[in-house]
């Protein structure tokens, strides 16, 4: 009779742990500056993460039932200290296998360093443009789906030579982003033929930039390029500008891009122009259709590559045929390049189905991903200029 029980007991527990192996969520950190200077993005670019996690788990093709389970966390973006601290402890309290961010390219930098490599943990980072990360030490954990600001000053650069614009003030957020930016566009800019009249740097959470703005206006230009944190540093230095009219026309990097800037003070930068990581076509399209039967708005600034980073940690661990780190690592770049099935936005059930008969995907994505080099995105950038309050795209290069 003891046996018998004994057994009894031993099938059950077996099969209760057959059961929690089968529902046991797999846990992805999203840290990213739910407070800070782009606080008014995050909210939507980390919405857009957890839909593609959201996809993954309402197809039930996961890992033999696993779900995808986010943990959000703050970056702050600018203080490395406080990014660190919160990365920790999605690793250590938390238990993620994989992080979707950081977002901001200093606190990037320090959570790699001082986390994921220590950690042995994957991060694909959705915004982190500083071309100081192409060349960090990640053992090969760092991935981006937003392309390099090496190519952003380019493109800026390119932008002004074909609007006949020679001569530029060039203010940027004092930290790795804006200055890794601010060299990349200043030394297209003057390749191209163009002057910089002054290149200053701002920081960040003042109440006053009139000094600024001064030293800007004494250097002089056609326009003043900006590029900083359109929550903070970056407004604060146009409204300035416009309050005392040293400058009415400004260029702007992706940092600037958000429609709480312009609800603000779209009136008065009729004509000013930016550009963005952005994308066309069938991918795009399809991002557009799900965000929008979701309520998310898709349209903010890095919510596509923030979908598209959540997306290949999702299949890449179905691809690798476990959820730990260390099969992430190894399996983004074959889900995210050909060869393979071709996969746009809201058909990650049907990747996973793909992946799980032994077959291969090619995600396309949001973003037309294509990860080059050591886990680059090639990117494209939308161009804008402000008009009547609003963005209007004037090309996609």
């Amino acid at each position: 009779m003891m046996k018998l029980l004994l057994a009894t007991t031993a099938a059950l527990l077996g099969t209760q742990a057959f059961a929690a192996g089968h529902s046991e969520e797999v846990k992805i950190g999203v840290i990213m500056g739910f407070t800070g200077p782009i606080e008014s993005l995050t909210p939507m670019m980390a919405d857009a993460a957890e839909l593609a996690m959201t996809e993954v788990n309402d197809s039930g093709m996961f890992l033999d039932g696993k779900t995808l389970t986010p943990v959000r966390a703050d970056s702050t973006c600018i203080d490395n200290g406080a990014a660190t601290a919160a990365a920790e402890r999605l690793v250590t309290s938390d238990g993620v296998v994989a992080i979707v961010g950081a977002d901001c390219s200093g606190v990037t930098g320090a959570v790699l360093a001082n986390v994921a490599v220590p950690n042995g943990v994957p991060m694909i980072s959705p915004s982190a443009t500083s071309p100081g990360l192409t060349s960090a030490e990640d053992n090969g954990l760092f991935f981006r789906t937003a392309p390099s600001d090496a190519r952003q000053g380019e493109v800026l650069a390119s932008m002004l030579d074909e609007r006949g614009i020679t001569e530029v003030a060039v203010t940027y957020t004092n930290n790795d982003y804006g200055k890794g930016l601010s060299d990349s566009f200043v030394s297209n800019f003057e390749a191209n033929g163009g002057t910089v009249t002054i290149t200053a740097p701002h920081e960040d959470g003042k109440a006053d930039y009139s000094a600024e703005v001064a030293a800007l206006d004494a250097g002089g230009g056609e326009i003043l390029v900006v590029l900083g944190y359109s929550d903070q540093g970056g407004k604060g230095v146009i409204q300035s500008a416009l309050d005392t009219g040293a400058f009415d026309t400004f260029m702007m990097g992706d940092g600037m891009y958000g429609d709480a800037l312009l609800a603000e003070l779209g009136a008065d930068m009729e004509g000013s122009f930016g550009a963005v990581p952005w994308s066309e076509g069938e991918g795009a399209d399809a991002f557009v259709e799900i965000t929008s039967a979701a309520g998310i708005n898709g349209d903010s600034s890095f919510t596509r590559e923030s979908y598209d980073a959540a997306a290949l940690l999702a299949l890449a661990m179905m691809a690798g045929g476990e959820a730990t780190p260390s099969v992430i690592a190894e399996n983004v770049l074959a889900v995210a390049n050909a060869p393979g099935e071709p996969i746009l936005p809201g058909e990650l059930g049907k990747a996973l189905e793909i992946l799980a008969s032994g077959g291969d995907v090619d995600y396309v994505g949001a973003t037309n991903v294509e990860l080059i080099g050591p886990g680059e995105a090639a990117g494209t950038y939308r161009e804008y200029t402000v008009t009547d309050s609003d963005y209007v795209t004037v090309q996609f290069r």
